[in-house]
């Protein structure tokens, strides 16, 4: 488990995608309260749910996107009585039941704010800020590997998924939208979010200056003249 924040820790899972070690990250954010939401569901081990209560109560767990779906069983049955939370959709693709990400617990009010990016129906992923440690939580939006990935997935990222210069979004997400101006107003409104660092759900993440780094990441690809301070 390695720590990024008082608040915020991360897990590391294996996970393939045609031979690219994308890696399954899950985000644990302790809540003033003390309990812990569960960003990501992987093959929790025993170990791994004592791991995860050492740092807090687990109070909920997640997943973001309907592309998440790999380990919805997996990390359900490791926490089963927590109220877990995804996109509409996502039961249909995992056949486990879930609570709408469209209407997050009060709890979470003021400390971790959620937003639909919208305009992508077939994925649906859902972006996160968490307030007190300026941190911005993706899923699949952006894929920032770097020298420390294999050869394999860094090629793969930069000539099959189209991301020569990394952070940045995958050719595949970019065929899904399906509506550009609703995609637009989301990406403006994430953008309104004070955060500094930035969490992808796979590949490195950004310690320090991510705002201005995600701004240019989705300007070159919107290539609509936006302009994010």
């Amino acid at each position: 488990m390695e720590s990024v924040a008082k608040q915020i820790r991360l897990m590391q899972f294996p996970l393939s995608l045609f031979g690219a070690q994308v890696g399954r990250r899950v985000t644990l954010i302790r809540l003033n309260s003390g309990d812990v939401v569960i960003h990501s569901t992987a093959p929790f081990s025993r170990d791994d749910v004592a791991a995860i209560a050492e740092f807090g109560r687990p109070a909920a767990s997640l997943d973001a996107t309907l592309f998440h779906d790999s380990f919805a069983r997996q990390g359900r049955a490791m926490f089963p009585d927590l109220p877990y939370f995804a996109p509409q959709g996502f039961e249909a693709a995992s056949e486990v039941r879930t609570l709408s990400l469209s209407e997050p617990p009060p709890a979470w009010r003021g400390e971790l704010d959620v937003l639909l990016l919208d305009g992508m129906p077939r994925v649906r992923e859902h972006a996160f800020f968490h307030h007190p440690s300026r941190t911005l939580i993706l899923a699949d939006l952006l894929f920032n590997f770097g020298p420390g990935a294999t050869g394999w997935t860094r090629f793969f990222f930069r000539h099959v998924e189209g991301i020569p210069n990394p952070p940045g979004t995958s050719r595949l997400f970019r065929l899904i939208i399906r509506d550009r101006e609703a995609f637009v107003r989301s990406l403006r409104t994430m953008m309104d979010w004070d955060f500094d660092r930035v969490i992808v759900g796979h590949g490195d993440i950004i310690e320090t200056g991510g705002k201005a780094r995600v701004a240019a990441a989705l300007q070159g690809f919107l290539r609509t003249g936006l302009s994010f301070a």
